[in-house]
């Protein structure tokens, strides 16, 4: 129940049958509860029952304010039908308010493109060719070639553990 719980939060939307959902909705809808009051105390509550410092911040800080103006109803149940393996009942048990994730994600050493950023439109086309070949000239130019590959030398059987035999051999020998 842990588990779903902590995905529940995490994820704001699980598949799983109706007989956990039910099981789980109490603890998501008290977790909520206590972000939903935002003190020390319900932090500290809320950690003794998940045990996990940044699922608590993401608690109070991103899923309690969006309950705030609701008293209960914090998750639904939406029927899927059967699983095929099994035939068992599905659900998709979730939040009733989600935060909307954004999907596209902007690298930091990835600057904006000068024309966009100054308002004009796409330079022209011999202005943007120069450019491509300077840019893979200099790409050209960093490029080094790579040192030949030493092989090493293949490792002895068992840390040379073979020689050690072959001296008693050769002392219960003579």
């Amino acid at each position: 129940m842990l588990s779903l719980a902590r995905n529940m939060l995490v994820y704001q939307s699980i598949r799983t049958t109706p007989a956990r959902a039910k099981a789980v909705r109490p603890l998501v809808e008290k977790l909520i509860s206590l972000a939903k009051a935002n003190t020390l105390a319900a932090k500290r509550d809320a950690f003794q029952v998940l045990g996990d410092h940044k699922l608590v911040s993401v608690l109070f800080k991103d899923i309690g304010p969006l309950y705030s103006k609701r008293t209960s109803g914090f998750t639904r149940m939406i029927g899927l039908g059967k699983r095929r393996g099994d035939n068992a009942e599905i659900v998709i048990f979730e939040l009733t308010e989600k935060k909307i994730k954004e999907h596209k994600k902007h690298r930091k050493g990835k600057p904006a493109k000068p024309h966009e950023a100054a308002g004009q439109s796409e330079p022209s086309a011999p202005e943007s060719a120069k450019a491509e070949e300077k840019k893979t000239e200099a790409a050209h130019a960093a490029v080094k070639e790579k040192p030949p590959i030493e092989k090493k030398p293949p490792k002895q059987f068992l840390g040379g553990l073979k020689n050690i035999f072959k001296k008693e051999r050769r002392d219960a020998g003579s």
